[in-house]
Parts: structure tokens; sequence; C-alpha cells
């Protein structure tokens, strides 16, 4: 028996994350000959740290083993926050990256900028002006598509202040969380992503 589809996870899964305090951003299903890859992105205010990651994985692991839709599929689980590069959708995900980069498609124009407040309908983004950094105000309505951009330096002191600085516990820019296992030997962190794993 196959392991099931990306949406029956999402039944098994959805209600007992959401418990923990999370969000279940994605569940991405990855059939590598018998062996499986069963990979669950979530995400909360507050971020996700590794013993979190670890507790969620343990959790999860639990709620397959007790139903039958996995058999003895052999399949690995994963954990994992969504790291950089994500869509920014929903308003959490943009009140979740206040403070960093993006890259905003608004069908006339793309805008590169440093995500601030998200004020009703509108999100303030912080971009470079002559005279230095100014703040806009775009109507999400025009935002056809949005990403966080990758940043190795810190951000600039003036546009993370006109931003409104970062949400709590959130790491900035160019800078490694000490609990993240994205992390290179160098010292280098992709992708921002703490993630635990799990061999059934």
């Amino acid at each position: 028996m196959p392991v099931p589809p990306p949406e029956r996870i999402v039944e098994l899964v959805s209600d007992l994350i959401e418990r923990e305090g999370y969000d279940l951003e994605d569940v991405v299903v990855t059939a590598a000959g018998k062996h499986s890859t069963v990979r669950l992105m979530v995400d909360s205010d507050a971020g996700l740290g590794l013993d979190e990651a670890a507790r969620l994985s343990h959790l999860v692991s639990e709620a397959f083993d007790a139903v039958a839709d996995f058999g003895e599929s052999p399949y690995m689980l994963e954990v994992t926050s969504p790291g950089i590069g994500r869509p920014l959708t929903q308003d959490r995900h943009w009140r979740r990256a206040q403070g960093r980069k993006a890259r905003l498609d608004l069908g006339t124009e793309t805008l590169v900028g440093r995500i601030g407040e998200l004020v009703g309908d509108e999100i303030r983004i912080v971009v470079p002006d002559r005279n230095g950094p100014v703040v806009r105000a775009i109507p999400l309505a025009q935002v056809r598509s949005a990403t966080v951009e990758v940043e190795f330096n810190p951000p600039n002191a003036r546009e993370l202040e006109l931003a409104g600085g970062l949400p709590d516990g959130r790491v900035r820019a160019g800078e490694l969380d000490e609990n993240a296992v994205g992390a290179d030997e160098d010292g280098s962190d992709e992708d921002e992503v703490n993630e635990t794993k799990v061999d059934k």
C-alpha cells in the first residue's frame, strides 16, 4: 500500500498541528522507489525551533501509526518550517515575514523591498529612494505574487526600523539561529529551516 496522498495526510494531521499552536502550511509526498518522503511544513508566529520540530514529528508519527493508511510502506517523515522562497499568500505569511526583504509582482511593476506592517488590507513595504528608504503602502489586492528573498547580510538598520522591526522569535537576516539544523558546517544557512526527520 503506497503512502496516502497529501490531501489525506492533511485530514490526518491538520487538527493535531493546530492544537499544538501551529499552522500546517503544506504537505509534500515524494516517492523514490519503494521509499517515500512525507514533508510537513509548519509555522507559527514565533517560528519553529528544533525541539518543537522534534516534538511535532513524534506526535505526527504516532498519529500515522494509529491509522491503517500507511500499511507497511516505508517512509521518512520530515517536519520543517517553510524557509526562504515560500510564497506570501495569507495575512499570517506577511505578518511573520515582517522585516524580511521580498520581491513583489504588482503586474505593472516588480518591487523589491523590506516587508513592514500589515495594516488592514495593505502591506507597508520599505523601498530605497534617493534620500534614503521610504515606506509605500501596497493594497494586497494589487500583489500578484510575492516571495521572501535570501539575504546574506544583516538588514540596513533604518530599513528595519521603518519596517517595524522583526516579529518576536524570528531571526534577523544574515544571522544564524543557533537552534537551526539547516545550517551548513561553514556557518551558512541556505534556507533558514528547522526540521526533524523520522525514518519509518
